[in-house]
């Protein structure tokens, strides 16, 4: 509840450059931190519901980053016959939120997967027979 919009694009965050940007209405903002009625006033963090008391003046931003790389591994000739392939992606993801009302950050949250792992493995024991299956079966 101290920073406004001109002091997150002086330390370089612009949301009109950024491209993973989703502007939040007021609407918006009510279905992503209401969900259920579970949830009570009191559970929610002081800026949400000062926001929430704004109405229109309440508006968000959702910022969906990721920097993912998927490389093949693995013998060229298995992959490229479909036999076998190998894929291993790397990388990292954020998610955050910001919630404004008017020009004043009321509220901020961020999160993330800071390292992605994850290795695919795909064997066909047909090989490039193995998807033929139904366009044959379709044929009279």
């Amino acid at each position: 509840m101290k920073s406004d919009k001109g002091t997150l694009q002086a330390n370089g965050f612009n949301p009109a450059e950024h491209p993973n940007t989703k502007l939040l209405t007021h609407s918006d903002v009510v279905r992503l931190f209401v969900p259920s009625a579970l949830l009570k006033r009191d559970d929610l963090d002081p800026g949400i519901v000062a926001c929430l008391e704004a109405r229109d003046a309440c508006h968000g931003l959702e910022v969906d980053a990721a920097k993912i790389y998927r490389v093949r591994t693995g013998n060229f000739f298995t992959d490229f016959t479909n036999f076998h392939r190998r894929t291993e992606t790397t990388g990292c993801r954020f998610h955050g939120v910001i919630l404004f009302v008017d020009d004043l950050v009321m509220y901020r949250s961020w999160g993330g997967q800071p390292r992605v792992n994850e290795v695919e493995n795909t064997k066909n024991p047909l090989g490039p027979l193995q998807d033929i299956g139904p366009s044959l079966l379709s044929i009279k």
